[in-house]
């Protein structure tokens, strides 16, 4: 039964039976036609009964003969040319699904061994160029796992079909931002996080690559978006987004500070030109007034001059190129010293100035003293320059122990003015000042002061906290740890 299915089989659905058979039928057709024709030759030729059965015989036999031919024939067709067919087919199947290596072996001369030969040859470089294909898919599969950027790609819906990590997580922060419409106000493209929704829109219209800044959740986004097309049709967008956060910070600060370098520098100077004038003119005839106004030139420069001073020190901090002369001392004698220092100023002012030290070593094992000592006489300049006569200063050291680490902690307290509440995060800032309307002969502030005191404490390993009520008084509060390796 199965031998009779696979002899239907062939005979119906390949080439070599549909020959067959186209053979069989010819032969049929011939034997039939001449039959027809001289079979009534025979009968009228031939009288002799036993003549004409041997004549119906050979037809017989002729007929059986075609009939054997024909099928040694179509066997012979079948090695010849189905099974290399065959061959072919299944190399086919088998690259079809994903073994480029298949190669079909056919050793012809004919036009079937040049196909089997054109075929091998294809299906090389078939196999290099998906070689090459996934190659470079791995290479930028690599280069976007690597990428500190967060690469995001859109189809022409706004569906992400690509990403990175940092995309993904980039995703996965911005995809509730905009989730509250109703449903009717659904907006275009609702699958684009939002802060990219207007550049993804422009980019789709326009067809043209895109550059923009957006804001979200107090960070700075750099967003660079450019089309995919095929053929002039704009198939979705491939955005680049990077977090310039730190970038814009410092542009802003770097403004700032030429703003504000230009302002500080430009006061002293402005002074030192009219007062110099007025000394050329001879506008001035009294010594006292001709004292007052040499006595301002000389104030301004000294303070222009201690401005110059902190711009390089703060410069020289925040490039690095400052090296710290670490060694251990006794801070009890860097407090002796500051407050020696303005013991005269303090009783000019009628300001008393009060030393707290404990009887026992304040040591640090690994610390600057020439820089703690600028660290104390900024504060305390400070402190004098906005304690009213009558009140008192004090600074004092002491040990301390946070979370089981060991401490030197100094404090700077005065009665002065204090800072008001919505100030105190911004005093450490370069040029901050609290006090917008002191009047600048009486303080003489360059208000790079506490940021170069916050750079050096940083520096050390320790920390500085502000404490101040508006009309009682502030206090800075040191903690330099004891070891350097804390």
């Amino acid at each position: 039964m199965r031998l009779i299915k696979r002899w239907g089989h062939f005979a119906l659905h390949t080439v070599v039976g549909k020959l067959w058979w186209t053979i069989m039928f010819l032969v049929a057709l011939v034997l039939v036609i001449l039959g027809t024709f001289l079979l009534q030759y025979i009968d009228i030729a031939f009288n002799n009964k036993d003549s004409q059965h041997q004549i119906k015989v050979l037809f017989i036999v002729v007929a059986v003969i075609g009939f054997l031919l024909s099928t040694f024939f179509a066997f012979f067709l079948s090695s010849r040319i189905q099974q290399p067919l065959l061959q072919l087919k299944k190399a086919a199947d088998s690259i079809a699904g994903g073994n480029y290596k298949t190669r079909v072996q056919i050793r012809s001369s004919d036009e079937i061994g040049d196909l089997a030969k054109t075929f091998n040859h294809m299906t090389e470089q078939l196999g290099t160029l998906i070689d090459d294909l996934n190659h470079e898919k791995e290479h930028l599969s690599s280069i976007l796992r690597s990428m500190g950027d967060a690469v995001i790609t859109f189809d022409a819906e706004g569906e992400v079909i690509l990403t990175n990590p940092p995309g993904h997580m980039l995703l996965s922060r911005w995809s509730d931002l905009d989730m509250d419409w109703e449903e009717e106000d659904v907006p275009p493209f609702h699958s684009v996080p939002g802060p990219l929704r207007d550049t993804f829109q422009l980019v789709m219209q326009a067809g043209r690559d895109c550059t923009n800044k957006v804001q979200v959740h107090n960070n700075v986004w750099s967003v660079v978006m450019a089309p995919l097309q095929t053929d002039g049709v704009v198939r979705g967008a491939v955005a680049v987004i990077r977090n310039v956060t730190e970038e814009h910070k410092v542009e802003k600060l770097r403004r700032d500070f030429v703003a504000n370098v230009s302002h500080e520098i430009r006061t002293p100077l402005s002074m030192l030109q009219g007062y110099s004038e007025a000394l050329l003119d001879d506008i001035v005839a009294s010594p006292e007034e001709r004292k007052e106004l040499v006595q301002v030139i000389y104030d301004e420069s000294l303070r222009m001059g201690r401005l110059v001073n902190d711009f390089l020190d703060m410069a020289r901090m925040e490039a690095g190129h400052v090296e710290l002369s670490l060694q251990e001392f006794d801070l009890r004698n860097v407090i002796r010293r500051v407050h020696r220092k303005f013991q005269v100023y303090a009783k000019e002012r009628e300001v008393s100035l009060i030393a707290e030290l404990p009887e026992q070593p304040l040591a640090v094992l690994e610390a600057d003293e020439d820089r703690i000592e600028q660290v104390l006489t900024n504060l305390m300049d400070n402190a004098l320059r906005h304690t009213p006569a009558g009140k008192s200063i004090k600074i004092a050291g002491q040990l301390s122990t946070i979370n089981q680490l060991h401490y030197v902690k100094l404090i700077v307290a005065d009665e002065g003015q204090g800072i008001p509440s919505e100030d105190v995060p911004y005093i450490f800032e370069r040029f901050y000042k609290a006090d917008k309307a002191r009047k600048r002969g009486a303080s003489g502030g360059t208000g790079l002061g506490l940021a170069i005191v916050k750079n050096i404490i940083t520096q050390h390993n320790g920390r500085i906290e502000v404490d101040s009520v508006l009309g009682k008084g502030t206090t800075f509060t040191l903690l330099l740890p004891v070891e350097s390796n804390q």
